[in-house]
Parts: C-alpha cells; structure tokens; sequence
C-alpha cells in the first residue's frame, strides 16, 4: 500500500459510470414495471452496488480502508441503455474513485444476472469515472512568482557542530511545490539576528526552522511574534493539529505563523520531522495567502 501517514483529511467525491445495454424494449418494458422474474432490477443491483463500494478494499489489495460518508446512484435509460451513475464520497486521506468505479461495475453485474433470464443479449459498457474532486490533484498550487528564504536557526548548525537537515527538507518540498527561488542561511539562535533578518527579509515567504520550543535559547517566536501584524493563527494550530497526530510532545512546539508587509512568515521545528510534518500540514493549501494578499478570493 502507499504510504498515506503524512495527507490530511479532506473531501473526497468520485463520481463513476457504468453502461448496461439490453437487446429488446420488451427488456426495458419488463424493468420499468418490476416484471423481471429475479425482482425489482433497479432496487436490488443498488444495494449490491452500495456492498460492492464497502468491499472495495477486500477485493482489491492496494486499496485503503476508509469510511464511505456517502453512496448515491442514479440510474438513467436512453433507448436500449441503462446509464448508472455511481458517487461516492468520504473525508479522508485518499480518493474515492476506485470505490466509485467498482461500485459502478456490481451494479451492472446484478443487472446483468437478474436480466440474463429473459435477455440473452445484455452487455456492459464504459465502466468509467466521470469526475472526482479532492486532494491535491483538485487544487494545484499556483505559486508563480513565489520567492522563499529559509533560515535555519540553531547554535550548533551555525557553530559547525552539526550538520542541517530540516531546513534543507524545507527547501526540497518547496522545490517540489515549483519554487525556483529559495535563499538559503544559517545563523545562532540570536534574538538580532532573527529580527535582522525579518526585518531585511524580500522573500514572499520567510520559513525559520529551530528555536521553536520551550528551551532557555529557543528565542524564534518571541522575537517573530512582536514583528507581525497579522497573526495566522488557524496555521498554527493546523501545525499543531498534525503535529500531535503523529508525535505527543508536538504540544510543547511554539510555531507561528503571520504577516508583515504583504510576506508570509513561518517558524516551525527544528528536527526534520517536526519541520517536514509543518510543512505536509499546511502546504500546498497556504500558497493561497498569497492570491488573497492580492485582493483576491477563496474561489
């Protein structure tokens, strides 16, 4: 199975077809009115259908377990085709859509034993999905134009004595999301250091890595937190949300998140997990600051 540890829930909706075709209008004639000798086509291949979206997973080895919120189907008859349409939808990790499309395809398969009886020429046709929505896929991050500056902080790195890797992994998921232009420091976790840069900072986005917990020289928020004037709190506490999710002493962490002349501002961990897991909580959705920052809206 993939690895889906580090997505965050979200709505997920697919919607699939599936296409029986039948060889006579008496065929049609004997659906419409529950003549078919099996009983009611219609209503018994939908309960096979919701059955076949809860079993997805048994049958199929790579599907994820997860809670189905919502199963409709439709069915619409055009001449001798049945068309079925199959959604699905959860709030969680990963898709639905495989769900939506196997679904889709027991219906038709009930349909097609219950009508076998009386019409040996039945088919199945376009076993398809027609929509989905959800994830990252629906909503791609637009970050043209975005400039980023991470900034490790931390008294050892900049001393030499170790080696930096959360604000290098900060600056690999950044890359991922199609940034091209990421500066890059280290420097002790120095109150004038941090405010100096904060204050000659150019980047659209200021990422500080280290000094967020609760020690005698984690100096980061509290030489941020004065400087902003705006605080994004629901980051925060998304951060912290996520964090806690996977690890108990996420509570202890003090990142921040806010605005100052028009640039977005993050402090978050200094280990590579915390500061890996900040960034999979709230990115790709936090590009969208900066299309508000603009003047626009939440379209």
């Amino acid at each position: 199975m993939v690895d889906i540890t580090h997505k965050s829930n979200t709505l997920r909706v697919a919607t699939a077809q599936a296409i029986v075709k039948v060889s006579t209008e008496e065929t049609i004639r004997m659906i419409r009115e529950g003549a078919i000798p099996k009983g009611n086509v219609f209503e018994m291949s939908k309960a096979a259908g919701l059955l076949g979206v809860k079993k997805t997973p048994d049958l199929l080895p790579d599907c994820h377990p997860l809670p189905i919120e919502f199963t409709g189907i439709e069915y619409e008859i055009s001449g001798l085709e049945i068309k079925i349409l199959m959604t699905v939808k959860t709030i969680y990790k990963t898709g639905v859509e495989v769900e939506a499309m196997h679904g889709a395809s027991i219906v038709a398969l009930n349909m097609y034993d219950m009508l076998k009886p009386v019409d040996k020429g039945v088919e199945i046709h376009h076993i398809k999905l027609v929509s989905k929505k959800g994830g990252k896929s629906s909503n791609p991050p637009n970050t043209k134009g975005v400039t980023a500056q991470v900034v490790v902080c931390s008294d050892s790195i900049s001393a030499g004595e170790k080696e930096d890797r959360a604000g290098k992994a900060i600056c690999d998921k950044l890359k991922g999301f199609g940034l091209t232009e990421i500066a890059y420091r280290v420097i002790p976790d120095e109150p004038d250091q941090i405010r100096g840069i904060l204050e000659a900072n150019e980047a659209g986005l200021l990422l500080f890595t280290g000094g967020t917990g609760a020690g005698p020289r984690d100096h980061t928020p509290d030489t941020i937190a004065p400087l902003l004037e705006t605080r994004l709190h629901g980051v925060e506490e998304t951060m912290r949300r996520y964090g806690q999710e996977r690890m108990p002493f996420a509570m202890l962490s003090r990142s921040l998140a806010g605005i100052r002349k028009g640039q977005v501002i993050l402090a978050v961990p200094g280990s590579t997990a915390g500061a890996t897991e900040a960034m999979d909580a709230v990115f790709p959705g936090l590009f969208h600051i900066f299309h508000v920052l603009k003047g626009g809206g939440h379209d």
